[in-house]
């Protein structure tokens, strides 16, 4: 199946949300891993065709990556 850019942008977010709980203290990746997934499984239902909406979802997922992936965030709870 081919993806179009859009889709490609938000995977290559989530791989790097992936890789960036691997930085994380062991005990805590779970958390880290919890709320990324949930965060993108709550856009699930969005029309793929909303390109605001999704531009806005990646870019509010971005800060939220730079954020907790900075090495002073040990523990991430929701």
């Amino acid at each position: 199946m081919r993806l179009s850019g859009l889709q490609k942008e938000v995977l290559s977010l989530y791989r790097q949300c992936l890789r960036a709980c691997r930085k994380k203290p062991e005990a805590t990746r779970p958390h880290f891993q919890t709320f990324a997934r949930t965060e993108f499984e709550k856009s699930l239902k969005l029309d793929k065709r909303d390109f605001g909406a999704i531009e806005f979802l990646l870019r509010k997922g971005r800060r939220q990556l730079e954020m907790y992936a900075s090495p002073g965030v040990k523990d991430i709870r929701k």
